[in-house]
This record gives structure tokens, sequence and C-alpha cells, in this order.
């Protein structure tokens, strides 16, 4: 039996079980050996009910792992394959995937059913469901997700640092090179320096961005971006974050702005601080009922900003894992910086309360396979 991190109620501790039951993968689906998986701000958010979720319910949908099994009709995955697990699975057949967007895949859809692509989940308790995150349910040593969830890496890559590509650097850096049009030369700003945000800054300065201004209020965060490419700082607690951004680019405005929180006053200060002509991109995760008041005239038409919306990073998992732990593995891309701690699964409220204050970039819970 596997043992899983269970989501039972909103606001509720994750209750450490281990007498769930894990189904044999169906068709086209794969069960995973967990090697890792990365504790994310998503997760958080499914637990508060920002995200919205059946319980109970396996959190994470950040991770990696070894291929155990495979179900009918799977030709492209083997057992003892290395793996990345993705919560945003692209078909290749759709509509959005033929066009590019294959972060828009119309099978995501069915994740909001706590199920896998079927609607139903694989983990059970007494005879009743117990739910999957994004598909996922990451948070076991053990776990089925569809075979398109998952993208074969070179089994060198160690998996600790691979687990974190499948959420967070894909968002971030893929934010930076793949949503926004970031020229050489441009400044940047990313408002929020959280795991996402610390991947926004790397991938923008990938990217060739010369100057990549990191607003946050919490001081370890903007202390932690400047290894990862940040080369000016900003408290918003301290200072008016769009003001001081404006006096930074000689009053112009950073030529790209992120906003890596998902809060309406946020979104309105990232639109604000972004220059005549130039993009705020919107890759936080807000409430449904977030608004943002802005007046469209002199926000949008008049100073011809460009404001878009980032889901998943505007990732095509199937190219883009390549090609990040290709740079991963030309010393381009970070991913151990990223790790601020190392857990077991029994730790994984404690990781929820490192989050809570913004001390960690990532915790990763290791399942020591």
């Amino acid at each position: 039996m596997p043992k899983a991190a269970v989501l039972t109620g909103i606001d509720q501790p994750l209750e450490i079980r281990d007498d769930l039951e894990l189904e044999s993968p169906r068709a086209g689906e794969i069960m995973v050996r967990m090697a890792a998986s990365g504790v994310c701000h998503s997760d958080l958010s499914v637990q508060n009910g920002t995200i919205p979720s059946p319980t109970p319910c396996v959190l994470g949908h950040e991770g990696a792992g070894i291929v155990e099994e495979v179900g009918e009709g799977v030709t492209h995955l083997s057992p003892g394959d290395h793996v990345v697990v993705t919560f945003v699975p692209r078909c290749g057949e759709c509509y959005f995937c033929q066009r590019g967007q294959g972060f828009l895949c119309d099978k995501y859809g069915a994740v909001a059913t706590g199920g896998l692509i079927d609607g139903t989940p694989r983990f059970s308790s007494g005879g009743s469901p117990v739910f999957q995150m994004s598909m996922c349910g990451l948070f076991s040593d053990q776990t089925v997700i569809p075979a398109i969830s998952a993208v074969k890496i070179d089994p060198d890559v160690p998996l600790k640092a691979a687990a974190l590509i499948g959420c967070g650097v894909l968002t971030g850096v893929g934010a930076a090179l793949n949503t926004a049009d970031i020229k050489p030369g441009d400044t940047v700003a990313v408002l929020g320096c959280g795991g996402v945000g610390l991947n926004v800054i790397q991938g923008a300065r990938i990217a060739g961005a010369s100057e990549i201004i990191a607003i946050d209020m919490n001081p370890t965060k903007l202390e932690m971006t400047k290894q990862f490419g940040a080369t000016q700082t900003v408290n918003a607690g301290e200072v008016d974050a769009v003001g001081k951004v404006t006096e930074l680019t000689g009053g112009r405005g950073a030529d790209v702005a992120f906003e890596v929180i998902g809060l309406g006053p946020t979104i309105d200060q990232t639109i604000n601080m972004t220059r005549k002509g130039g993009q705020a991109v919107l890759v936080g995760v807000p409430r449904l009922d977030v608004m943002i008041n802005l007046p469209a005239a002199f926000a949008f038409l008049y100073l011809a900003k460009t404001v878009k919306g980032c889901w998943y990073g505007s990732s095509n998992v199937h190219e883009d894992v390549p090609k990040l732990i290709d740079l991963y593995q030309k010393g381009e891309l970070k991913l151990d910086e990223l790790i601020s701690r190392e857990i077991s699964l029994d730790q994984v409220n404690d990781a929820f309360e490192d989050m809570k204050t913004g001390e960690v970039a990532r915790s990763v819970i290791d399942f020591g396979g």
C-alpha cells in the first residue's frame, strides 16, 4: 500500500496515511514510484480553498520518479524510465495542441473532478474514492497518472532537481521565455519572489534582460533573488513599488513586468509599472472573485500596454522539459539552488508552514527511492 499525504477538508492539516489502496494503471496510464515531490504554493492553495478540489484528496502535482508499470496502449514509456510529471498534460491531438498551445489541451479539463482523464481516481479507502490533485497525487510514494502526464528524461539527471521542473520551473521560466517577448537589453520587473517568481527571474536572465528588478515584502526572498539574476531589489513594504520601478527606469517603467502573487492590488501595480507599449504578464493564481480596477483608456488604449495571462508558462511539456533539462546540464538553469530543504513525507505540514512564512524557495519531499 502507498504512503500518502491526504487533505480531508479545507484548512485542515494533511493526514499521513498508509492504508490507501492503489489500482493498477488502466489503458493509457502508468504507475510511478515517486522519488521526489516539490511542495508548491498551489498545494497550499488547494488546502485553503483558493483552488477548489473534492476531498479526501492526495495533494502534490510537482515531482519526478521512475515508471513501475504501464497500462494498455502505452508505448512511449517502459518500466524503469525516469520521468518528470506534469499536471498539464498534452494530448497532441486536440485543437489547441495542434496549434502549439499544449498548455490549453482539452483533456486537461478532467482535473477539476479530482480524477484522471476519465474523471475517476485510482486511490481509494474502504471502497470510497480518494481523489488526486491535478491528475497527479504526488504526495505519495506511489501513484497512477495518465501516461501523457509523464515526460521521459535522461536517467543521469538527479530526480530531486528534475522534480521542480513539473510546476514551478515550467511556469516561471516559461513565463519569461514563452509567454513574454523579452528582448536582449530589456528591463524586467518581477512582483512576487517565491518559488515561481525566482524562476521568472532566471528565465528573464536566460532571455537576455539586462536589468531585472525583484519586488517583494520579504527581505529573505529578496536576498534569494540575487543568485538567480536580479540586479535590483525593491522592498514593497518600505517604498511604493510602482514609483520605485519608475524611478529605476528613468521615469519610463519596465519593458516587461510580471505579477506572481495573484492579488487584485498587485495586478494593478504590475500594469502600472509597465512602460508605454510594454507587457504586463499575469502569472499568479488569483481567487475567482479577484477583480482589477484600472481605467481602460489610459491603462491599455492610449498607452498601448499589453496584458497577457500566463497559464503554466505557456509550455508544451514534451518540448520544453527537454529544453530545460539541457539548460540545467549546461549550467544555465539553476535547479539545485531552488531546493531550500529536503524533507520526509511526514514533515509535509511543516513545509506548508515554512511556505507561509516565505523563508523557503522550495521544500522537496525525498521518498528515499
